[in-house]
């Protein structure tokens, strides 16, 4: 390993090999550039792209290609108000005849029992690129035509999909200026500097570009999946660790050179010293994202594996193009604070030196009271209400979530969103019988058959309101009753059976990839460490302020932001991030007390280690918490839940289980956090040298006289 941090350090830091490597880097850019636009070309925006995968609603999905070529999905338009009548809706009928399929026609004015409102569905091809364009036209249309006193919305799945296109359209772009307005604004706090801050940011901007262009031809020729959801995460998380190694290196560089005259000398010293610690995080945030390839929630996979390429990327330009540049630029980029050769790297006593200190004349009772706060927070984590039903994804209400609650109230709630049946055609009729018998169905509507005649499809109106634990429970019957017709092959879709599917999945996904997570991050911190029993802490403490982090949230979801619940895909996606960048501040933090431990012996080591990386530290904890935190303000319930979740955690990690719990449990421990690697044993000697010098040196007793 030491040979190879020599040869990466070498060039970056080189008089001569550091031009290679910014020329390298410009030429990469020019030629790759223009295929960083084009990640949106492989973006799967299909159902199936959120749904888990061979889950039977997911079959449906596919199955239904198979009966047209072009697929139906149909926009509801509800009218209601004194004067939505019958004569209203018809005449909105020739104007929407436009925006339906081949051989599709816009349905006949439906009035409701009650006789207060009015419902048309217009079949839309969602084979057309421009399908939601045109539900916008349709809308406007719509809202055109109606009369006075007459309120109209247009819903459905055409104009459900249409409103999150919307946010996902303007979410890369919005994350984007977020956070590099937030990144900037915390780089120019930490180092005080007008220069230094655009050194991070133009890394991060080569970062960025590389891994578009990586994600890209990966999705395009290696089937790595990609959804608009992953792609919006994915800046942000490497504009966040790629902010925090450049931190830990530039702070390295800054220490050498008050210690070295020559800066590329410095730079190498920086490399070879924080290598293995930044090598180590990457390698865990990485492995830990690409477990949730194992997840069956397809959106998941997609997020851990992308995000996995992210923080290659992100490692890759941040030892190569941020060291090249700052060594072309040299020492006057820290100006006002320019770090002068033979000058003191820091004061004596800082706002560390006297946290470690404090920690030190009780560690027992630092860690635990750490352990108390963190359990208390915990708590709250029981009792979360999980799931979001469609209506509530949304922190404002868009137009087809308002329609939606308009046919709750006056239509049986699934007749805008029917449940699907697919099923042989030669058992259509037998299969209809039985989804007509199970309690809760309002009616079952003819369907139409595939091209071939073998398949048939057919709508199942249901009495709950799509996504509604009634509709669940319908969902469950209408399947048990189905699979009992012989020869059928009957699957049943629709959103409410995918909400149920990834409901269900997301439970196996927690159970299987957890523990595939913590083994993982467990073994890359043996491997680091050389120890057991400091990497088993050193989890525990994450898994703690993981839960610690969850129930903080709950309490600012519930009281603060009044979300309905928490997403099923959260606390799976919390965890993977939290458990893989909240040890990465503990890699950080005890990759340094451990060079200082074998130079200072166990207690200094611990105090100094803490006392170094203090500073920098906090300072990429914040900024990371930062960049996550603008997912609050994103329309997407989920996205916003994430980054709340992800930002405590990691405020958690760093402001107390990295500053206070793991020093206290290392003081308190001693050199046994070291066992049973070379270092306990090298300090063991150490401690019986020192004995056996005391002992030689201390006056012999006085002998009684004979």
């Amino acid at each position: 390993m030491r040979p190879l941090l020599r040869r990466a350090a070498a060039a970056p830091s080189g008089r001569r090999s550091k031009w290679l490597v910014l020329a390298a880097w410009l030429i990469l850019a020019m030629v790759l550039g223009p295929l960083a636009g084009k990640l949106g070309d492989v973006e799967d925006t299909s159902a199936n792209a959120f749904l888990p995968r061979g889950a039977e609603s997911a079959q449906v999905n596919t199955e239904l290609e198979k009966f047209r070529d072009d697929t139906v999905m149909p926009a509801v338009v509800v009218y209601t108000g004194e004067g939505a009548n019958e004569k209203v809706a018809a005449a909105d009928r020739a104007p929407f005849a436009e925006f339906t399929a081949k051989g599709e026609q816009v349905s006949r004015p439906m009035p409701s029992d009650d006789g207060r409102a009015q419902l048309l569905l217009v079949p839309m091809s969602t084979d057309d690129d421009d399908v939601t364009d045109k539900v916008d036209e349709l809308r406007e249309i719509a809202g055109a035509n109606a009369p006075p006193g007459v309120d109209v919305e247009v819903g459905g799945p055409a104009a459900s999909l249409t409103d999150q296109v919307a946010v996902f359209d303007t979410l890369d772009s919005t994350l984007m200026i977020a956070t590099g307005i937030v990144v900037a604004a915390l780089l120019l706090i930490t180092y005080r500097s007008p220069v230094l801050w655009l050194f991070p940011l133009i890394s991060v901007g080569f970062a960025a570009v590389l891994t578009q262009v990586g994600t890209y031809l990966l999705a395009k020729y290696a089937d790595l999946p990609v959804d608009p959801q992953s792609a919006g995460v994915l800046m942000v998380l490497v504009f966040g660790v790629g902010t925090d190694y450049a931190l830990l290196l530039i702070a390295r560089y800054r220490e050498e050179l008050h210690r070295q005259e020559d800066r590329h000398k410095a730079m190498g010293t920086a490399l070879r010293r924080s290598g293995p610690a930044i090598l180590a995080s990457a390698g865990t945030i990485a492995v830990g994202l690409a477990c949730l390839a194992f997840a069956d929630i397809n959106s998941s996979r997609s997020l851990g594996l992308v995000g996995a390429v992210g923080v290659v990327c992100a490692l890759f330009a941040m030892i190569t193009v941020l060291p090249a540049l700052l060594v072309v630029a040299g020492r006057w980029v820290f100006w006002p604070f320019v770090p002068r050769h033979g000058t003191p790297a820091r004061k004596e006593r800082t706002v560390w030196s006297r946290i470690g200190t404090a920690v030190a004349r009780r560690p027992r009772w630092s860690w635990m009271m750490s352990v108390a706060v963190t359990g208390v927070l915990a708590l709250s984590a029981f009792g979360i209400n999980m799931g979001l039903t469609q209506s509530e994804m949304f922190q404002d209400k868009p137009e087809s979530v308002v329609a939606q609650e308009k046919i709750s109230a006056h239509y049986p709630s699934g007749a805008s969103d029917p449940a699907k049946i697919v099923t042989n055609t030669g058992r259509a009729a037998q299969v209809r019988s039985a989804a007509s018998d199970v309690d809760g169905v309002a009616r079952v509507e003819n369907g139409d058959r595939s091209p071939d005649g073998e398949l048939t499809q057919l709508s199942v109106v249901l009495k709950a309101t799509p996504d509604s634990r009634a509709a669940k429970d319908t969902v469950d019957a209408l399947r048990d009753a189905v699979h009992t017709v012989d020869g059928a092959e009957a699957l049943v879709g629709g959103t409410t059976a995918q909400t149920l599917d990834t409901q269900r999945a997301a439970d196996r996904d927690l159970r299987t990839v957890i523990p595939i997570v913590l083994l993982v991050v467990l073994g890359v911190l043996i491997w680091l460490l050389r120890s057991l029993v400091a990497p088993l802490l050193l989890l525990a403490t994450v898994v703690l302020s993981f839960f610690a982090a969850l129930g903080a949230s709950n309490v600012l979801f519930e009281s603060v932001l009044g979300f309905a619940g928490v997403d099923w895909s959260i606390p799976l996606m919390g965890f993977v991030f939290l458990v893989a960048l909240g040890i990465d501040y503990n890699i950080f933090l005890m990759h340094r007390v451990k060079e200082e431990a074998a130079r200072l012996g166990h207690g200094h080591g611990v105090l100094e280690g803490l006392t170094s990386t203090g500073g920098v530290i906090t300072s990429a904890g914040v900024v990371l918490a930062a960049t996550f935190a603008v997912f609050a303000g994103l329309p997407l319930v989920t996205m916003a839940q994430l980054g709340v979740l992800v930002g405590i955690g990691v405020l958690l990690d760093t402001f107390l289980v990295r500053t206070v719990l793991v020093p206290a449990l290392a003081l308190d421990l001693g050199r046994w956090f070291w066992w049973p690697g070379r270092l306990f044993h090298d300090l063991r000697r150490g401690e019986d040298s020192k004995s056996g010098d005391a002992a030689r040196t201390s006056p012999e007793p006085a002998r009684e006289p004979a």
